[in-house]
């Protein structure tokens, strides 16, 4: 078999059900000959719609035209532009999908019958236990999979003639604060609590249990809950949740040969079906199912104890890449920093890649009288600093396009690879993405997308130091820079002459101070307006910069007014100089098509200054010689006939 190169499209990789479905599509990946790019957000986690923009903003970065394949948990994604704006472009791209639980029409379709579910779960509660005060925590109001829960919820109650009011249903995000948030909201705004609170996943189940115990309420004997999913063993419940028990691994598995049968040309189904079983236990008051086998008890705790472990070996590491990251003075020391942890955490590929507009305010300089918007968007080449492959670290691959996603560094025939693709932005601005594949670090908890949000942060300061240092160095030039003729003003000029000026005081050394004053601006302005006359002065300024290359520092001293200032100069040096400004200036009216002739007079004082004689009092002198040379023109030798 061919291998093929498939995207998936996910957001939550930290929550069970996304997590089990990734499992399973990962284990089916040899088999089926396929690679994955895993494109990931952590959206809908933090209440905040920048940092949400920013999250989503990853699903802009595939190019799906270069891949084979697609497999879609838009469920997972709350916006529905964003999903409709995915689906488009795998559309336009022509390749094959598999959307598992939302059914698309023109998509491959993994699912259940949520209805049928939930129907038994609730008709268990008022067939079995004769309940008839219900509570329900639901999904977002817009997600397919959400509704259809809540919808054969009501349904039954309907027909049993029980009713809920709106005060009873609470809409959360299918993650662990919403079950605690719908219990907070419960207890506030219901007179009495319910005799039951029935729960669109096992997330929140297992929240609200925690926090009903807190308030002093018996799981089942006072409240019984349940839940949807039968993800339990991902929880640390006092007791056993009643729920549905969902083949999600079986689901990423077959969203995989899905796909190798269609690249195959073997004939199959759009959708299909998956069995589903309801599994009645201790939190609802049933015992049957519940787990009875000590063994089983001990393998679940060993398990917990183990991933605790972790995660508290996790939060050492990442807690020391957090301290070291914000003692960073500058970007080498940043990239030296995460380079070292990527070499403990040893994955087997890592890649770190910045847009190029990453460090924004420092390389638009040239832009600087434009307004700019906040980058959105990834740009078309990406910088690579980080490129890890194998246990080496590879600095040949600076740049990118990213549409190729990563560095065509791994080239060892191994197929079933998979590559998590990770944002790096800050509010809504887009930084990069980091890339993983197979890592000791687990990629599925709570504890990586704190790590992931750290980088994004740190990233960020960076940014923002860099930034400072950026705006600082301009102000510096903005202070000691004539913004009209880009040379020295009379700030600069006093900053770079002043130590060569008290050198040559202190070693008794001549020095040269020269006027040039531009001739006849008044008569150019008046004949051709202000703005040829700035054409005038700016083409003094170049004229300096072209002639003056031995040490000699000039600047704009005001108007149409230059002085230059040279160390261990005498006449002959400075009749030299003269000669070449003049020279400059004559090639500067052949090579341009001015309207005017461009003219300038000159006046040069050498002498030897004292302690105490301020580099200005030259100036005064070297005006009056300038002047002299000045009246031998005439006003009508700078137009031209």
């Amino acid at each position: 078999m061919n291998t093929k190169k498939i995207a998936v499209i996910v957001a939550g990789i930290d929550q069970s059900y996304q997590s089990n479905i990734l499992k399973g599509i990962k284990s089916a990946s040899k088999n089926c000959c396929l690679d994955f790019a895993v494109f990931a957000s952590f959206s809908g986690t933090m209440g905040n719609a920048s940092h949400d923009t920013g999250e989503y903003n990853i699903f802009q970065l595939p190019d799906f035209s270069c891949f084979d394949g697609a497999i879609l948990l838009t469920n997972t994604i709350d916006d529905k532009s964003v999903v409709n704006d995915i689906r488009n472009k795998v559309r336009a791209a022509g390749i094959p999908a598999v959307s598992i639980d939302d059914d698309v029409h023109d998509m491959y379709h993994i699912g259940i019958d949520n209805r049928t579910a939930m129907r038994e779960i609730t008709e268990h509660f008022v067939k079995v236990h004769g309940f008839t005060k219900f509570n329900y925590i639901s999904g977002p109001k817009e997600n397919p999979e959400s509704s259809d829960r809540l919808n054969a919820f009501l349904e039954v109650l309907n027909e049993n003639n029980i009713p809920v009011s709106e005060n009873e249903i609470y809409y959360g995000d299918f993650r662990a604060p919403a079950g605690k948030a719908a219990v907070d909201y419960f207890l506030k705004h219901n007179a009495k609590m319910p005799e039951v609170i029935i729960c669109a996943n096992d997330v929140m189940a297992a929240s609200a249990v925690n926090h009903l115990i807190e308030a002093g309420y018996k799981i089942p004997q006072d409240i019984a809950v349940s839940g949807f999913d039968n993800t339990y063993n991902n929880h640390n419940l006092q007791i056993e949740l009643t729920s549905v028990e969902r083949p999600l691994e079986e689901s990423g598995a077959l969203a995989c040969q899905m796909l190798r049968d269609h690249f195959d040309g073997k004939e199959q189904e759009r959708s299909i079906i998956l069995n589903m079983s309801t599994r009645f236990t201790e939190s609802c008051g049933c015992h049957d199912s519940a787990v009875s086998d000590i063994s089983e008890y001990k393998k679940l705790n060993i398990d917990n104890y183990t991933k605790l472990e972790l995660i508290n070996s996790y939060l050492t590491l990442f807690n020391k890449l957090s301290c070291d990251l914000q003692g960073c003075e500058n970007f080498d020391e940043y990239i030296k920093v995460l380079k070292n942890f990527i070499k403990e955490v040893d994955p087997h590929e890592f890649y770190f890649c910045l847009c190029e507009n990453w460090d924004f305010e420092q390389i638009d300089e040239r832009y600087a009288t434009q307004k700019h918007e906040t980058p959105t968007k990834f740009t078309k080449e990406m910088f690579v600093p980080i490129a890890y492959c194998h246990g080496q670290f590879h600095d040949e691959c600076n740049i990118i396009s990213s549409r190729e996603l990563i560095p065509n560094l791994n080239n060892d025939g191994i197929y079933g690879k998979f590559y998590y693709m990770i944002p790096l932005h800050f509010g809504e601005r887009c930084l990069g993405y980091m890339v993983m594949r197979t890592s000791k670090v687990s990629l599925h908890n709570s504890t990586f997308q704190s790590w992931c949000i750290t980088i994004s942060n740190s990233l960020e300061n960076m940014r923002k130091l860099s930034s400072l240092e950026y705006a600082l160095q301009r102000l510096g030039r903005l202070y000691a820079q004539d913004t009209f003729t880009g040379i020295f003003n009379r700030n600069g000029f006093v900053q770079a002459s002043k130590d060569i000026y008290n050198k040559c005081i202190r070693e008794k050394r001549s020095i040269m101070l020269m006027f040039i004053d531009l001739d006849g601006l008044k008569t150019i302005n008046d004949t051709f307006g202000h703005d040829i006359g700035d054409v005038a002065i700016r083409s003094i300024a170049s004229v300096l910069r072209d002639t003056c290359k031995n040490g000699e520092i000039f600047c704009r001293f005001g108007g149409d007014e230059f002085i230059v200032f040279a160390a261990d100069s005498d006449e002959e040096k400075a009749m030299l100089l003269t000669e070449r400004i003049k020279n400059n200036i004559s090639i500067v009216n052949e090579k341009m098509n001015n309207p005017f002739i461009l003219s300038a007079s000159t006046g040069y004082i050498i002498a030897e200054p004292h302690e105490g004689e301020d580099l200005f009092r030259f100036v005064t002198e070297a005006d009056k010689k300038m002047y002299i040379q000045k009246r031998k023109k005439k006003l009508s030798n700078y137009l031209k006939k």
